[in-house]
């Protein structure tokens, strides 16, 4: 079961909440972010219309343009180099009063970077690749005596930019996923959003299952706090210096990995590498199908768990074989709700009870042709290997959009 998700609680002026949402035009929203800001207009409208909210911005003019199209951005800053740097200073005191930021963003993979980063072998400075995963002495001490200089100047700059900002807007650090827990936790507790990585769709290994790993990670990484996670916008195949054949996640996988962090708790979903890797076009539209689909549902992504609703497994058979099981999660918005059920594993589960349902007498599977009688407060249904099934009060909370739901992957 998803963890339960509180109450959204607003304070004036603030662009971004420290429940890990975003708040524009007076509504509170679930963040659906890109990396990319497409260079031309029309790729920026395009981005917009597929129901992307968030974007990551460089300097005032980005934001400017972000702001034009309808969207919020987001600013990374170097904060490792501390509050006493003027680059620092100079970028924030350039952009810290526009309208269209909505969060900083500390420096990407920061621990990852100074433990496990494959480039410290290939830069000399481990004689082995897998010395971090071997705790060698030398692993222990590079990686001491690099914390020893950047957590404190990262955890000043943190404290400095809070301070300095009247907005106080979020500050969220993006980590690998298998980044060091002992040092993230010594900077976890001053910032507002943390969570990770995760790119798990290769030619010879499609695992999107992990992605509801990593969230629950991060969830206890954190320490509760609110977690985006960045999901797969690209094909490894694509990026420089990789080698391996081309495989893009197909409409199913993207589908199945943003659900699974939402249904485990996500607060927030963005995607990297259509800037590193420009994806093929019929693979953005199947991204941008995905990012319909969520915009579309937006007033649930942010509303609390109905605490009362259980999801049980009564199979007919594989008694014998140990899974992983259903994941779901209840909302409800208003007089609507929303029921998501997650198939986690490799087989079928035949007789899946949905139960604690007081409200709705009928429920549309979105996206097909099923329709569940609540009696009771009671449903059944049927999942097929790693299906993902959206249930709603109605077909008005589907998109529009089909363009892309069928991409196959690579």
């Amino acid at each position: 079961m998803s963890v339960r998700l509180s109450l959204v609680l607003l304070a004036a002026g603030l662009l971004a909440t420290e429940d890990g949402y975003l708040r524009h035009d007076g509504r509170v929203l679930f963040p659906i972010g890109s990396y990319e800001l497409p260079r031309d207009e029309a790729g920026l409208r395009a981005m917009v219309q597929a129901g992307f909210n968030l974007v990551r911005c460089r300097d005032r003019a980005d934001l400017d343009r972000a702001a034009k199209a309808g969207l919020k951005g987001w600013i990374p800053l170097p904060l490792q180099l501390g509050p006493e740097d003027e680059r620092v200073r100079r970028l924030v005191a350039s952009v810290r009063d526009h309208p269209a930021l909505a969060v900083w963003e500390g420096p990407d993979e920061i621990v990852w970077n100074f433990t496990a980063y494959s480039g410290l072998f290939r830069n000399g400075i481990y004689p082995t690749p897998d010395e971090w995963w071997r705790q060698t002495p030398r692993a222990i001490e590079y990686s001491e005596q690099q914390a020893a200089t950047i957590l404190p100047r990262l955890r000043a700059a943190i404290e400095w930019l809070r301070n300095y900002d009247t907005e106080r807007r979020p500050v969220w650090i993006n980590e690998a996923a298998r980044s060091d827990l002992k040092f993230i936790r010594e900077y976890v507790d001053l910032v507002q959003v943390t969570g990770c990585d995760i790119y798990p769709i290769h030619a010879h290994r499609r695992e999107p299952v992990v992605v509801a790993d990593y969230t629950e990670r991060y969830k206890r990484v954190g320490r509760g706090k609110p977690v985006w996670m960045v999901l797969q916008g690209f094909a490894w195949g694509e990026l420089a210096g990789v080698r391996e054949p081309v495989a893009y996640p197909s409409f199913a996988e993207t589908r199945m990995m943003a659900w699974l962090a939402i249904v485990h708790g996500a607060r927030g979903i963005l995607y990297w590498g259509m800037d590193a890797a420009p994806p093929q076009p019929a693979f953005r539209e199947s991204l941008y199908a995905m990012a319909s689909e969520l915009a579309a549902l937006q007033p649930f992504l942010t509303a609390p768990e109905a605490e009362a609703v259980r999801v049980e497994i009564i199979d007919s058979e594989g008694f014998d074989k140990p899974g992983r099981g259903v994941s779901w999660t209840c909302r409800r918005a208003g007089g609507d709700w929303l029921v998501v059920l997650v198939n986690e594993d490799d087989r079928p589960h035949m007789g899946v009870v949905v139960t604690g349902l007081r409200g709705p007498s009928r429920l549309e599977l979105l996206y097909g042709s099923e329709t569940a009688t609540v009696r009771g407060g009671e449903f059944v249904t049927r999942l097929m290997p790693y299906e993902v099934k959206v249930f709603a009060t109605g077909r008005r909370w589907e998109s529009a959009r089909r363009a892309g739901r069928d991409f196959p992957g690579l």
